[in-house]
This record gives structure tokens, C-alpha cells and sequence, in this order.
């Protein structure tokens, strides 16, 4: 449990670290999925 914990806590703090993310800039859920989806496949390809 403890260690699945971190590991959520790590990925959501390296979604932090893309601003569209973090600061939640789209308006409507839709383009931020997409945002989110483009920091998740940046942050997969990154590793």
C-alpha cells in the first residue's frame, strides 16, 4: 500500500511540473484529458 502511494505521489508531482497541468488552464475537460495525456506520453518517454 505504503509503496503504491508513492509512486502516485511521485507521477502526480511530476505532473506539476508541466503548467498547463498544474495550473489547470483549459476551461473544459476535454482539451485538459488532452493535456494531460501529452505530459503523461512526454513524461513516459522521458524514463
Amino acid at each position: 500500500m505504503c509503496k503504491r502511494r508513492n509512486e502516485v505521489e511521485r507521477t502526480i508531482d511530476a505532473f506539476k511540473g508541466f503548467r498547463a497541468v498544474a495550473t489547470r488552464s483549459d476551461k473544459w475537460a476535454y482539451p485538459f484529458h488532452g493535456t494531460v495525456a501529452v505530459a503523461s506520453l512526454r513524461l513516459w518517454l522521458r524514463s
